[in-house]
């Protein structure tokens, strides 16, 4: 995962760099805020950022407020390096917009387990946002089945012998044809008994001679 460290005292820097690389990080280091605010301001961004409170140009605090300002889907997660231990300090760090603070001197377990927080919750962010896509797409594909759906309405022209039905080219079809082609309509054939009398007069004699009479209670 990428991850940016903005730490002005070069050798605090060329430290983190190292022990973040060890941990399987792909670091980018940076001086100063302007350059930090540059770097997550990209559209490729890094994920996670270590960010100085204190640095030339532009402080942490202040990246942390420019970064949450551009409201993106998917914000990086900021951790604030200060050696400011003061609650109404931490307070501050944490209304600009930072997730978390490390307190320097810092121990490196500890900021460890502080980034490794940070990788779960961007982590899931990513899984959310994958799933908000899904879902979009899903959508797209129902609206898109819901408008190839036809629906029969108006007057229908048919011919009063065979039944068949005029379409708007001027077309006569079959009765079954015409609605299959305009609904979600299926048809399975067989014969009234007025057809299989007048088709099938035998087959019609032997089903009212097996037909059960019906008695009346």
């Amino acid at each position: 995962m990428k991850l940016l460290i903005a730490e002005d005292d070069f050798t605090t820097r060329a430290m983190l760099q190292s022990v973040l690389a060890r941990w399987s990080y792909e670091v980018e280091a940076v001086a100063d805020g302007h350059a930090a605010w540059a770097a997550l301001g990209r559209p490729d961004a890094p994920r996670l950022a270590l960010l100085d409170w204190t640095m030339p140009g532009l402080d942490g605090v202040e990246v942390c407020r420019r970064v949450r300002a551009l409201a993106a889907a998917d914000p990086p997660y900021l951790i604030l390096l200060t050696a400011r231990t003061q609650k109404g300090d931490i307070v501050v760090g944490l209304q600009a917009g930072a997730n978390d603070y490390i307190a320097k001197p810092y121990d490196t377990g500890e900021l460890q387990a502080r980034l490794a927080v940070g990788t779960r919750m961007v982590e899931l962010q990513a899984s959310l946002a994958r799933r908000v896509t899904e879902r979009d797409e899903l959508i797209l594909q129902l609206q898109a089945a819901l408008a190839e759906v036809k629906t029969l309405s108006g007057i229908i022209p048919i011919c009063a012998g065979c039944k068949k039905i005029r379409d708007d080219k001027g077309f006569w079809n079959q009765v079954e044809a015409y609605i299959q082609t305009r609904s979600l309509a299926k048809f399975s054939h067989g014969l009234c008994p007025d057809c299989t009398e007048r088709l099938y007069p035998e087959l019609a004699a032997e089903i009212r001679r097996n037909r059960p009479v019906l008695k009346p209670d």
